[in-house]
């Protein structure tokens, strides 16, 4: 339970069912305000996901609704140079007319959008229509690009449709193995790790990849720790051994694929003890992993941000696919591959078209029927519609060159952006900048209006999880007097701008439009309604409308039963969702990381989260309690290299790649590779890992290689006289 800011709102005798604000499990809670205008949290068992089980970011979440930890009144750039309280009409004024005048001086795609995977369904798909129509821009992305664009590229390569899981979290200790590659749960999203403790205790078997001895490797049954970048070779090393072992499944990959003896031929080039050279995990090591796989009649793999991550994450991603497809893994109960996405609604965050690429429904922005259908139900001419713009690295790169005025919504690439200095020099050059958010963010300090939004418990709407299982989020309390919705902002942004019509403020309204957008795209919500999720825990997509028969009036005293689609838990059981119904084997190759090591950057640094905090930091940052838990960066490394550099544990290392430099403490420990250091990227300053990461990007998806990259390190006296 946790008590936290004081609220404009009387106390309630009943708890509200709604989500934690974070990541994707999005597990279930109940918020009660008390009698002295705290709320508190309190435990829901009936939602299936999480059974009542929160972490501490969950726990703590009403902290941020604390008046002291967030914005209530607009913010305006002053004549020198601060950040001043404005009303509300002020502050809409100057972001519309500072809107307009870029659109007649440089043209329409001069302004920039840039969206957040934390918005919901209904901000999601507001903001992908007001880049579109009330600013007519094709230059709008999100920060979910950051997050599993690989895996969904890879996903749709291969079974033509991407749900980050195409099962419910509930078959996993159902099946017989599960291999998770790149991914940290018991630290990332706690709640789930039992499922793989059930795993385990029903006879099941854990392989995790990681470089890293994490909480989560300390689990498994067999920990596989290869040097970053070289998960591709690792997953093509195992594909040989099930070809070499005779462990095909021959009828399956008959049946149910196509492509599959050019994907065989790339990995046969890949013999173990090539892949021993390349990864560093060993022969046996490989083999054993093959045989724990394989044993069992059903399987899973599971990747998240460490394959992804990469320059090369979406074929990475392809080569896990590639051998559960050889070994009949995929499309089977309690078998498939599956992706664990991160951000609270990373998953419907793409969907609806906040993404570069990508029309509501989960349409393609170049197909032709789907811009006609999404056109009508906007009111608007299909040709209107501006084609696929600049992904989020490339959108940030441009800022203050091709793009003059940008609008962020939900995101802080001041912190989270690869390369973040640039992108720090990027955002300060532009004409103009505005940002919604909940908190003063390291990005809306910089900018010239900052508008105050309400936030998760304050405001109703929709998130589809990890699971594709699409979920209503209840408003529990009123906001503090001075903040607004992420809708409402649109709503006057677009009639200042000429657009009266079309962007509703109701969260419900916006959903039933929504509905109308997907309904026949790969995403289909149609069949979705907010009383229907008030009833029920969440529905998977796709879940279109079904025709509903005549039927006799019901006698007055009975309710009209209505007909519904009952979602979609697990997808590609009889088809996949290609054009012949059968899934794609890609042959790929594995290729060096965009940085290698050499003589001036010796070490590799890979990067990711801790338990006590999320994403930027923005928010988990204003929370004492997990701030007393995780207080600041530190760069973790092996005791050899520590020996090497002569430094002890808490010693302040500097750390260097080609793009700048980032300072912490020392963390020394026998978990982690002799050749890599670790940081975690949650904090702004001197020790900002994302000063560091590389931005080469993937060649499909668009992914920044957050997970890699080449540095040397330094014990911080030796590197000042060194600059």
């Amino acid at each position: 339970m946790q008590n936290t800011a004081p609220q404009n709102t009387a106390p309630q005798s009943t708890a509200t069912p709604t989500h934690c604000p974070y990541c994707a499990l999005q597990c279930g809670m109940n918020l009660t305000p008390a009698a002295d205008g705290t709320v508190e949290v309190n435990e829901r068992a009936d939602f299936p996901v999480n059974r009542g089980a929160l972490c501490g970011k969950g726990r703590t979440a009403p902290a941020v609704l604390a008046s002291g930890a967030r914005l209530t009144s607009p913010l305006v750039r002053s004549g020198d140079g601060t950040l001043v309280p404005a009303g509300w009409d002020e502050a809409l004024d100057r972001i519309a007319g500072n809107l307009a005048r870029t659109r007649a001086e440089r043209g329409a795609d001069a302004l920039g959008v840039f969206g957040g995977g934390g918005l919901t369904n209904e901000k999601a798909y507001a903001l992908g229509k007001f880049a579109r129509v009330a600013l007519g821009t094709s230059q709008i992305d999100y920060n979910g690009r950051f997050c599993m664009s690989s895996a969904a590229a890879a996903g749709t390569r291969a079974f033509g449709l991407d749900r980050g899981l195409p099962f419910p979290l509930e078959d996993i200790p159902k099946t017989g193995c599960v291999i998770l590659v790149g991914s940290n749960p018991a630290e990332t999203m706690p709640p789930s790790l039992r499922y793989f403790t059930e795993l385990r205790e029903n006879g099941g078997t854990l392989i995790v990849v990681d470089p890293r001895r994490t909480k989560t490797a300390d689990q498994a049954d067999l920990h596989l720790a290869p040097r970053p970048g070289t998960d591709l070779a690792l997953a093509l090393g195992m594909l040989h051994l099930v070809v070499a072992e005779g462990r095909v499944d021959e009828r399956y990959v008959e049946e149910r694929t196509a492509g599959w003896e050019e994907a065989r031929a790339a990995a046969m080039a890949h013999w173990p003890e090539h892949v021993e050279r390349i990864t560093g995990v060993s022969v046996p090591e490989l083999r054993e992993a093959v045989r724990l796989f394989c044993a069992p009649e059903a399987a899973m793999v599971l990747t998240a941000r460490g394959p992804e991550q990469q320059a090369k994450g979406t074929d990475t991603v392809g080569a896990w696919i590639n051998l559960c497809l050889a070994t009949g893994r995929a499309g089977r109960p309690l078998s498939g591959y599956g992706c664990l996405t991160g951000q609270g609604n990373g998953q419907g965050g793409r969907e609806h078209g906040q993404k570069a690429d990508q029309l509501p429904g989960y349409r393609k922005l170049t197909d032709p029927a789907a811009r006609r259908h999404v056109a009508e139900v906007w009111g608007v001419e299909a040709d209107s519609l501006p084609g696929p713009g600049r992904s989020a690295y490339e959108l940030l790169d441009a800022l203050g060159t091709d793009i003059g005025s940008l609008l962020v919504m939900g995101s802080n690439p001041v912190v989270s952006a690869p390369r973040a200095a640039h992108i720090e020099e990027r955002l300060r050059s532009l004409d103009f900048l505005a940002v919604c958010d909940v908190v003063l963010s390291e990005t809306a300090a910089l900018a010239d209006v900052v508008l105050p939004v309400t936030q998760w418990a304050e405001e109703s709407g929709t998130t589809t999880s990890l699971e594709g299982r699409v979920l209503l989020r209840r408003r529990a309390i009123t906001p503090p007097d001075g903040v607004r919705s992420d809708l409402e902002v649109l709503h006057e942004l677009a009639a200042r701008l000429g657009v009266e019509k079309g962007f509703p403020t109701e969260p419900e309204e916006v959903f039933e439009e929504l509905r109308r957008a997907s309904a026949g795209g790969p995403a289909d919500y149609s069949g979705i309604d907010y009383r229907r999720l008030a009833r029920e825990n969440g529905v998977f997509w796709p879940c279109p409308a079904l025709p509903v028969p005549p039927a006799p009036p019901a006698p007055p005293d009975e309710e009209a039963v209505s007909v519904s689609h009952p979602g979609t838990p697990r997808l590609f059981l009889d088809r996949f969702a290609t054009d012949d119904g059968r899934a794609r084997f890609v042959p790929v190759s594995h290729r060096p990381s965009a940085e290698e090591p050499n003589d001036a950057y010796p070490v590799l640094l890979t990067t990711g989260r801790v338990v006590a905090q999320y994403q930027s930091g923005a928010q988990t940052r204003r929370v004492d309690e997990l701030n007393a838990a995780a207080p600041g960066p530190f760069v973790e490394l092996h005791p050899r290299l520590a020996a090497r550099l002569g430094v002890a544990e808490g010693d302040r290392l500097a750390v260097v790649s080609r793009r700048g430099r980032a300072v912490a403490p020392a963390r020394i420990t026998t978990g982690i590779r002799p050749d890599t250091v670790f940081m975690p990227f949650h904090w702004p300053g001197e020790g900002r890992a994302n000063t560091l990461t590389n931005p080469a990007l993937d060649p499909t998806s668009r992914m920044p290689e957050f997970k890699v990259c080449a540095v040397r390190v330094e014990a911080e006296a030796e590197a000042e006289v060194a600059r």
